[in-house]
């Protein structure tokens, strides 16, 4: 291995690792201990830190505990839900009903981080050629701090089978505010060894050494050596 000033020591690699490899979706294990201020301090300062183009840091953090806030926001994908499941017929409809999607009125607290899109004035640098940068900036502050939800212990779920229209009605979010990420975030009984979605044999996560290609769609990765590494790292769910 190199040794780089700049690297981290092996045990603070490890726990950054370990926190990409069992982050999860969480949807059924929350418990109703809220989340001390400080520790919600801590996940939206990681939040914040995440890379933006431009450095617009186009996020805001919609914090909602309110219980009747929320059951707006079950009728959502109550609604929405079932419309989904119409989808899906035969023994997939089955377990997709079977499926837990969301912990919006059993998780102490919700989270809507939004996207302000007219953040940064009308020329943003970098974004002149993809406009959806915006969109693509605020993704990164929502896994920053998923990552640290799973360092301090709290699960987070993701819940996307809502209409973002009516979301941003229920939020009073003004016209140039879009709600990118509706997050269920809270203490839990267990993280799952793997995937819920893998776990239930919705789908399973694809061969890492299959999606990577070089210099080019239709090549093959060509090194070896590579090829071998990815190998050996299989096992992680």
């Amino acid at each position: 291995m190199i040794d780089d000033p700049h690297a981290f020591s092996e045990s603070e690699r490890a726990g950054v690792y370990r926190a990409i490899f069992e982050r999860r979706d969480v949807r059924a294990q929350f418990r109703s201990d809220p989340i001390p201020p400080e520790v919600l301090a801590r996940l939206l300062k990681a939040a914040h830190h995440a890379p933006s183009v431009g450095f617009m840091q186009p996020w805001d953090f919609l914090l909602i505990d309110d219980r009747e806030v929320r059951k707006r926001v079950h009728a959502i994908f109550e609604r929405e839900n079932a419309r989904a499941a119409e989808a899906h017929s035969s023994e997939r409809g089955v377990l997709y009903r079977r499926l837990k999607l969301e912990g919006i009125l059993e998780s102490p607290m919700n989270l809507c981080i939004t996207c302000d899109r007219s953040r940064g004035g009308e020329h943003v640098l970098g974004r002149q050629s993809i406009v959806e940068m915006d969109l693509f900036s605020t993704c990164l502050a929502v896994q920053n701090l998923w990552l640290a939800a799973r360092a301090e212990g709290i699960g987070v779920g993701w819940v996307s089978i809502l209409d973002q229209g009516d979301l941003a009605e229920v939020l009073g979010l003004p016209d140039h505010v879009y709600p990118l990420a509706y997050l269920c975030l809270g203490y839990v009984d267990d993280f799952l060894d793997q995937p819920e979605l893998a776990r239930a044999g919705w789908r399973q996560r694809l061969p890492l050494a299959e999606r990577v290609h070089g210099n080019g769609w239709q090549a093959p990765q060509a090194d070896e050596s590579l090829a071998r590494a990815l190998d050996a790292l299989n096992g992680h769910p």
